[in-house]
């Protein structure tokens, strides 16, 4: 095939050409990025929690009034719910990983440290690890004596007891060397005892990215308020029947008590994910218009210029041009403009990942995916002008001699 007559041809077209060029880098530019974005939504949200998520639900319920013993009060309202059929254990804890609300703390190597080492997320609960189904890396859970109410820590009653437990991803931070059990770290002027690691933990809240398996455990018990909850360990498949069973529980205890929310960790997870499931939604059908709205620019070009053409390609027929040759040539001349703008379009890409990196944090494109797209892109090139391509070849050698 002579790219020569094709190049001479586009030429005289130069602003035809020069728009669907156009069109073509900037779908290319945003395709790239967007479906970038796309698959980091979605590994971000195959992130692992940690935790037995088929086996978990929370109940979280409000108080009229204070009660004159919140602990006894609390440890009742727990062995009841443990003689529910289809529940294994039962604790309340302050969150659950990927949960809406979110305890925090700084975590320091030295006593006087001014600015702390690493930022973690705190779990607390009375055997809150071992009911959530974390597994243990090295070391031991907390030992029944070792708990502490949280409100009488809070009004230094007594002494939150010198233990605590890191997430893998924390420990290996703080102890590059491997070797955490054992070690020192301090929380304000607390001094903790690394006594276990877990293999995974993800943090509650929001935040980077980056630091979601940052987490901790600390032996402290809590009792349903300020966001405490109630979560319940059941048996595979029990999980609604168990929540309407545990609130009727609750309600029965205390007629007062009003079950503020229900949730299968399913649905904890489904609503921290929402915003990235929409967003990735919101693109993907941003790159379907834009491929959909390409694809029409380029049937709707070949087809004005195969109007266009139609004597032109009559005298070609007529001259000895078999209809594999007219439909070739059409081809190449997409597959040129393609090119030109997916050229641009790469150009385009890189920049406004750039861009992105700048304003929004977002990580580096792989420069895999610029290939990725052109191949894309030069795949809806040949789909899109085939049907005009096809007309083009129809056209009978008779047409050289109209008028």
């Amino acid at each position: 095939m002579q790219i020569g007559p094709i190049l001479s041809t586009l030429r005289r077209h130069r602003f035809t050409c020069t728009l669907l060029v156009l069109q073509i880098a900037l779908t290319c530019a945003i395709v790239c990025n967007a479906v970038f974005l796309v698959r980091d939504r979605l590994a971000w949200m195959d992130t692992p929690s940690g935790v037995d998520e088929d086996r978990l639900v929370r109940i979280e319920v409000g108080d009229i009034g204070i009660h004159t013993d919140m602990h006894a009060r609390t440890l009742a309202d727990l062995a009841a719910l443990r003689e529910i059929p289809g529940v294994e254990d039962a604790t309340v804890a302050n969150s659950v990983p990927f949960g809406d609300r979110s305890w925090n703390s700084g975590l320091g190597l030295q006593r006087d440290q001014h600015v702390s080492s690493l930022n973690t997320g705190n779990f607390y609960g009375e055997r809150i690890g071992e009911i959530m189904g974390v597994q243990l890396a090295e070391g031991r859970w907390f030992h029944p004596d070792e708990y502490r109410w949280m409100d009488d820590v809070v009004s230094a009653k007594v002494k939150v007891a010198p233990s605590i437990i890191l997430s893998k991803d924390a420990a290996d931070r703080l102890f590059p060397d491997g070797h955490p059990i054992g070690r020192s770290v301090f929380v304000g002027d607390n001094d903790m005892r690394v006594v276990g690691v877990v293999k995974r933990l993800s943090r509650a809240g929001g935040g980077d990215r980056g630091q979601v398996a940052f987490s901790t455990m600390v032996p402290l018990r809590e009792y349903p308020a300020m966001g405490a909850a109630f979560v319940l360990r059941v048996r595979p498949g029990e999980a609604d029947r168990v929540l309407t069973a545990a609130a009727a529980k609750l309600r029965q205890l205390d007629p007062r008590r009003v079950v503020t929310g229900k949730q299968r960790y399913s649905d904890i997870r489904d609503a921290y994910f929402a915003s990235d499931r929409a967003m990735a939604v919101l693109l993907v059908g941003v790159c379907i218009a834009l491929l959909t709205v390409t694809a029409l620019g380029i049937v709707g070009l070949a087809s004005f210029w195969v109007g266009q053409r139609r004597r032109q390609i009559g005298v070609r027929r007529a001259l000895g041009a078999r209809r594999v040759d007219v439909l070739r040539y059409f081809q190449t001349e997409n597959f040129l403009l393609a090119s030109i703008g997916i050229g641009l379009g790469m150009v385009l890409a890189y920049g406004m990942n750039l861009l992105l990196m700048w304003q929004y944090e977002v990580p580096r494109l792989p420069l895999v995916y610029l290939p990725a797209g052109a191949i894309i892109l030069w795949l809806l090139g040949q789909v899109a002008v085939l049907a005009p391509a096809l007309r083009a070849a129809a056209v009978p050698p008779v047409v050289a001699t109209r008028g």
